[in-house]
């Protein structure tokens, strides 16, 4: 079976200049990253297998202004990362090389398509089949003379239209990678299906005693066997992905000035606009309620069935379901920047991660195209001057182009990622990419930030009644200018006291909340910062943190006591962790205390208090200096340095927006469980990745001698191919059943705060 999707390609080989996007549409579908940083989707439905995954990677990386460009050879999809004022010419380019390309439409993809394609040629190739081998049974039975030639001639029609049609998805394919100077691995099954044909025609002609039509058409008929196998079991391992799109809502109706209402389709929704989503509508894109009280069907989002009721200021996310009354909601992003929109996109990247066994992989299937030709002429030339006989030597030729597509080496890698990627899925965990989990399943250390990764990060204010009102309404005030979980428990109190605005406010990673107002100097945040008599402008002189506190001008004048409760199961999954060999560790900038008694509670021995977001860095730099593999689970802004300086790295989705997209994994559900099954999904996904690797090895190492020896017809070798690479899917897909099941009962889905 080729790794190759069927060929798209008639009228999309010619590259209609007037066709291709404009730089204006292609900056309104593409997604900024910030910093003048673009990310574009294209959709290249002609990629077909490793060789293409080079050829479009390397020439869209050449381009200027372009940083990277990956492909998703499943979703036949290229995200390309681009930056600068003009648009990099990425249409003209694939054009050139043979690939139509287009703007990525959600709305458009091209999977039941294909999937309809190979079942009619699978049918007619079978009928066509089914009808050579009647008609041949009489020819080995026997027939002499006009009646055989007649069966054969009879033959040769039915195998000419079976071939033109189901044998087209190979012909088309190998021809415009042919003309535009390049190789795929659907060449060799085309030359091969047409020498049988070619061979089995000449022996009618010259009357052969025999003739292998129904050779060439049972060839056809297997090979798409192969490939429709394939192309299901491929989006079977992606339902995830397919369901998030699908289910996604359309569009929404949007309430105009003067209270009109307008339809929307969901790409011309933006920030800011107030939207109506009736009972019974799904969610089109993130957004904060201004009226109204639901229930929500949260489950296409996160997995959990229990509903979540919610009412006026809160925070909602894309496709999650209204259930019971009508929501006022304003958008607060686009569709393609929204939580379902980002989920997606996550998921995308899972399979398109180039870990080291894939790229050990891609670079040995990109030598196929030259070393199978050369083995078959070998072969060819071989059996001529052995036997003389050029029919012989032909056939074997043939099994040998079959039977050597590295087909199975190809898939190996990729669908073992694409299966582990839906697995985490379902248990409410997002991966970045496949070389994410290759690195999860290498550490041997885990760290933890503290407030809001392994507590809930939801601490209560418990000292307010003591302290005086106006200095808490000021810290309240403060507080609401920064998503720190302390600022958000303190800014619960405001309103308690009118005042008035700071002039200045700015926010400190590590520190605090630091605003000027009336000429005073007003800080929130650590002590050894907030009292200056204590603090001297660096890092790395914090002294000994004892909590935080409100300063003026320099003078602590209040102090603020927090309790905050673990997240469900946290002590078993440290637990976990432990038991899988790993050493668990807290990093965490709060106090001794504050760390001293949940690292008691969740059995976890060694902790690292009064941490800056600098001191962090240092000591996981200083762990990978001794040879240690370092996990880091964060949640904060003042994690994030620490999350890009871990080997891989984890956070919840509550995390800081910069957090979640420097972690390599984000986890939806509010208990830490995720993560040790993470590690689990990891590690069995990199055992079955050996595995399916050592099985693609030891095919091609006893097929090829074998076709070589001439003790294969082509029809052996389809099979054999097409079992090679559905033995290799199946592998894949016991990732499925063999990893323990996620605990929904216990874990519920956190809420997503506005940010």
């Amino acid at each position: 079976m080729s790794c190759c999707a069927p060929g798209a390609e008639t009228a999309l080989d010619v590259v209609d200049p007037v066709a291709l996007p404009s730089s204006d549409e292609v900056r309104l579908a593409s997604r900024s990253l910030g910093g003048g940083t673009h990310q574009t989707a294209l959709s290249v439905p002609t990629v077909h297998c490793g060789a293409c995954i080079h050829i479009v990677e390397t020439a869209l990386s050449t381009l200027e202004g372009v940083e990277s460009a990956r492909v998703n050879l499943s979703t036949k999809r290229v995200l390309v990362r681009w930056h600068g004022d003009q648009v990099p010419p990425f249409f003209a380019t694939l054009g050139r090389l043979g690939y139509r390309a287009y703007l990525f439409d959600p709305e458009t993809g091209k999977g039941d398509t294909i999937l309809s394609e190979l079942i009619r040629a699978v049918a007619v190739s079978g009928f066509a089949a089914a009808n050579i081998m009647l008609l041949s049974v009489s020819v080995w039975s026997g027939a002499q003379g006009a009646t055989r030639d007649l069966f054969h001639w009879v033959s040769a029609l039915i195998a000419i239209p079976a071939l033109a049609f189901a044998g087209g998805i190979y012909f088309r394919s190998a021809w415009n990678a042919l003309r535009h100077g390049r190789m795929n691995m659907d060449v060799p099954i085309a030359v091969g299906i047409s020498l049988a044909y070619a061979m089995s025609l000449y022996e009618t002609i010259t009357h052969g005693e025999y003739a292998y039509f129904d050779a060439s058409v049972s060839l056809l008929f297997f090979l798409l066997i192969g490939r429709t196998l394939d192309h299901v079991m491929r989006e079977r391992a992606r339902t995830a992905v397919s369901g998030l799109s699908r289910l996604a809502a359309r569009g929404a109706i949007v309430l105009r000035r003067g209270r009109v209402r307008e339809y929307l389709p969901v790409g011309e929704i933006e920030a800011g606009m107030d939207l109506m989503i009736a009972a019974g509508e799904r969610v089109p894109v993130d957004g904060d309620i201004l009226n109204g009280s639901s229930d929500l069907d949260c489950s296409l989002v996160s997995g959990e069935s229990t509903p979540r009721m919610v009412s006026p200021g809160a925070h909602i996310q894309a496709g999650t379901l209204n259930l019971t009354g009508p929501l006022t909601l304003r958008a607060t992003a686009a569709a393609k920047d929204s939580f379902l929109a980002e989920m997606v996109r996550l998921m995308e990247a899972a399979e398109g991660g180039r870990s080291q066994y894939r790229r050990i992989a891609d670079r040995v299937a990109g030598l196929y195209a030259p070393v199978v030709h050369l083995a078959a002429l070998v072969t060819f030339l071989g059996w001529m001057a052995a036997s003389g006989d050029w029919h012989l030597a032909g056939t074997i030729a043939i099994a040998v182009l079959i039977i050597t597509c590295p087909c199975a080496l190809g898939l190996a890698v990729p669908i073992v990622q694409v299966v582990a990627a839906r697995r985490l899925f379902d248990a409410g965990v997002m991966v970045k990419d496949g070389s994410a989990m290759e690195r999860l399943a290498a550490i041997d250390t885990a760290a933890f930030d503290k407030t809001g990764t392994l507590t809930l990060g939801r601490p209560r204010l418990v000292n307010a009644p003591s302290i005086d009102k106006a200095l808490l309404a000021i810290a309240a005030e403060l507080a609401t200018h920064s998503r720190h979980p302390f600022s958000k428990a303190i800014a619960a109190f405001s309103g308690s006291c009118n005042q008035q605005r700071p002039a200045s406010i700015s926010e400190h990673p590590g520190f605090g909340i630091e605003a000027t107002t009336q000429g005073q100097v007003w800080r929130l945040g650590r002590r050894e910062w907030a009292e200056w008599k204590a603090y001297c402008g660096g890092e790395g002189q914090h002294g000994t943190c004892s909590g935080t506190v409100l300063s003026r001008n320099g003078v602590v004048v209040a102090s603020f006591d927090f309790e905050d409760a673990a997240r469900p199961d946290a002590g078993t999954a440290v637990k976990e962790l432990k038991d899988a060999g790993l050493s668990v560790e807290i990093l965490s900038g709060d106090t001794g205390k504050a760390c001293r008694d949940v690292a008691r509670s969740l059995g976890i021995g060694s902790f690292m208090p009064s941490l800056l977001p600098s001191g962090k860095v240092e000591h996981i730099e200083a762990l990978t200096r001794a040879g240690r593999k370092v996990l880091m689970v964060g949640d904060g802004l003042n994690d994030t340095p620490a999350l890009g300086a871990a080997h891989v790295s984890m956070a919840p989705a509550t995390a800081a927006d910069i957090g979640r997209n420097a972690a390599d994994f984000v986890f939806l559900r509010e208990s830490l469980l995720a993560v040790p099954l993470a590690l689990d999904i990891s590690r069995k996904a990199g055992r079955l990745i050996r595995q399916n690797v050592a099985i693609a090895i030891v095919y091609n190492v006893f097929s090829v001698p074998i076709a070589i020896s001439g003790h294969v017809t082509p029809l052996i070798a389809a099979i054999a191919m097409s079992a090679s690479s559905l033995i290799v899917v199946a592998n894949a897909m016991r990732l499925q059943a063999s990893t323990k099941p996620a605990r929904k009962a216990r874990t519920p889905y956190m809420v997503v705060q506005p940010r």
